[in-house]
């Protein structure tokens, strides 16, 4: 088993040509989109890391969803959001060993989820969310959140010791 414990929301929507428009994406066609999320996934996660995709995965047919999913490095776990369209078995075909429609609590503190709703400023528990891609309305990252929208982390996995640095960086900020 890998020692990294990743977190993160991408590839997210490999395969959906207009949401290189509507994110503005770096991309010009769909299949460099692809290529280039597979690949910067499968640089930074090897076989035996456990990973966690909170949603969101593929908007694409059954077929091709298990093609990707079983290109993708790792011990995957999938968080559905709100775009997951195939059956569960078709999630497990394409290599998740769990496939959630609730969110995760890992670490004791930390909320995986696929959407912003579990953030409370006041809370005891970090939401690490996907969902609002570059949307302005959401922080990157804040003292109870931390958004792994593909937009957000530059398009390849985080790891979630980095996830909990940047979240300690902006406590210790916002004290001084």
């Amino acid at each position: 088993m890998g020692k990294k414990f990743g977190l993160l929301a991408i590839p997210t929507f490999v395969s959906h040509r207009n949401i290189i428009s509507y994110c503005n994406r770096p991309f010009a066609t769909v299949s460099e989109m692809n290529k280039a999320l597979i690949d910067n996934w499968n640089k930074v996660v090897r076989k035996g890391d456990k990973v966690i995709m909170n949603g969101d995965f593929a908007l694409c047919g059954k077929e091709r969803i298990i093609e990707i999913g079983l290109k993708l490095n790792g011990r995957k776990t999938l968080i559905l959001g709100n775009h997951e369209g195939a059956s569960l078995k078709t999630y497990y075909e394409a290599g998740f060993e769990m496939v959630s429609k609730y969110p995760i609590l890992v670490d004791e503190f930390f909320i995986v989820s696929h959407m912003p709703q579990y953030v409370q400023e006041n809370g005891v528990y970090v939401n690490v969310f996907a969902h609002v891609h570059n949307n302005p309305a959401f922080k990157d990252v804040s003292a109870r959140s931390f958004c792994t929208s593909a937009e957000r982390i530059g398009y390849t996995p985080i790891e979630f010791g980095e996830i909990k640095a940047r979240i300690k960086e902006i406590c210790k900020d916002e004290a001084e």
